[in-house]
Formats: C-alpha cells, structure tokens, sequence
C-alpha cells in the first residue's frame, strides 16, 4: 500500500491521479497546510473536521471531503481515522467543485480508492491500473454533495462570535441574542448575517449544532444526551433537526458509525 506521500512526492509525480493511505490516533491533528493537487480526503472509521479560512466541513465516517488546489486547511480526527487520499493534477480537476465539499462515496468509488492506494506512484498509464484511475477520476465528478459545510463570515466580530459558538453550540440562542451582543438590530443582524454567511442564522445554527453532534454519535454517545447538552427541549426535537438536514435520523447515522 503506497501510503505517507510527501509534499515532494506530489510534485515530482507525472501522473494525473495518485492516491495514499495513513492511519492516525484520535484527537490527531494536521496543521494548515495546502497541496498544489486537488485532493479527496476519504476517511473509513471515525469522524474528520476541515477547516479553512472560509469555513468548516465535518467528514462522516466512510464519506469524503473535496478540497481544491491552493486552499490551505487543517485536519482534525475525531476518533482513529483510516485516511485515503485521492490527489488530482490541476489540469484534470474540470467539473469538480470549485470550493470544499462534503462528498458522499458510492461503494464503486470506495472500491476504486482502496484498489488506487494500491498502486506505486508511476502507475502504467495504459491496461488495469491507468484505466482504474480513470474511472476513479470519473466517479469522482459523479459523488453528490452533502449538506455538511459550515461558512464562515469574513467580518471580525461576527467571525468570533460564530467561532465561539461553535465550541459549544446551543440550540436555544435567538438572533436577539445575537444581535444584542453585537450592538445590532434584529432587522440589521438578519441582513448582514445573511450578507456575511450566504445562509440564514437559523440554517446556520442548524449546521453548528449538527458539526456538534456528529462526532459525538460516531462515539456512540446516547442521543438524549446529545440533544440536552445542544439545548434541544427533547431527542425528538433534535431528531427532527437531524431528519431535516441530512434526510435520515440520528440511529440511521449510529449503525453507520
């Protein structure tokens, strides 16, 4: 298995497509760094948070996240993550999102990936092995996008405050609250939050509340006791949340876990 791909080795590399593996401890984490590749950051167990001056994607365990060529992010594991890592010449990254994404892996793509991080680097371009990266870099283009992003606004104090919640996010904050804080009106906060964030305030509580949980449920934590500690007046209020915004509820995620 080809695994611990150096920032050289991904400049020397003449192929289109390469692909890597490593194993890291829970609660490890990659400091801000960035690739000239395009890269696809596939976790199998456990849970990966990316961050970004823009924003911050969580990784369900078995998805992936896509980050584009030049965008520097951090890496954090939540629990013992198996990576596989996909990384893909600039000049092959048309019609792959242009900013970060959470992807969903179909199982070909899961299957192309464990087969590519099997492949040495200067893998034959012709035959069995160029003709899995081409369908890998195929299915790639295919994966859908999860609602698993979390923007972030580029105005100071709101950036702070946003960051600050996400710590430790609390379902039951208004916009009031919000704005209060700020030295805002409602009707001011709304619009810039908006401006700011490309969402509203409660979509993006949403999100926070659901970056919270995620981890939490990969360590088979009890869902009663995650909605009580999010500020949800019941696990069927923050069941319903949970439904809303991934389609599936909390036991579904569970099993996946």
């Amino acid at each position: 298995m080809v695994r611990n791909v150096r920032g050289w080795e991904l400049d020397d590399a003449t192929r289109p497509v390469i692909a890597s593996g490593n194993d890291y401890p829970a609660d490890f984490e990659i400091a801000p760094h960035h690739h000239a590749r395009g890269q696809l950051l596939h976790g199998v167990p456990g849970v990966m948070t990316v961050q970004t001056e823009h924003g911050a994607w969580v990784v369900p365990p078995d998805q992936a996240v896509w980050i584009p060529p030049q965008i520097e992010h951090s890496v954090r594991m939540m629990g013992e993550v198996e990576t596989r890592c996909v990384f893909v010449d600039p000049a092959h990254v048309a019609g792959l999102p242009e900013k970060c994404q959470v992807l969903g892996v179909s199982p070909l793509m899961r299957a192309l990936i464990q087969a590519a991080v099997e492949l040495p680097l200067d893998y034959a371009l012709s035959g069995r092995e160029g003709e899995i990266m081409a369908l890998l870099l195929s299915e790639l283009r295919a994966l859908p996008v999860l609602p698993l992003s979390l923007p972030f606004p580029s105005d100071p104090r709101l950036g702070e405050r946003c960051r600050s919640f996400l710590t430790r996010p609390q379902a039951h904050q208004t916009i009031d609250d919000w704005a209060e804080t700020l030295g805002m009106s409602r009707r001011t906060f709304t619009r810039h939050f908006k401006r700011e964030c490309g969402m509203s305030f409660a979509a993006w509580q949403r999100q926070a509340c659901l970056f919270a949980a995620l981890p939490r449920l990969a360590e088979g934590k009890a869902v009663t006791n995650i909605a009580l500690d999010l500020g949800y007046d019941s696990p069927a209020a923050f069941t319903t949340m949970f439904r809303k915004t991934l389609g599936f509820p909390p036991s579904r995620y569970l099993k996946s876990a």
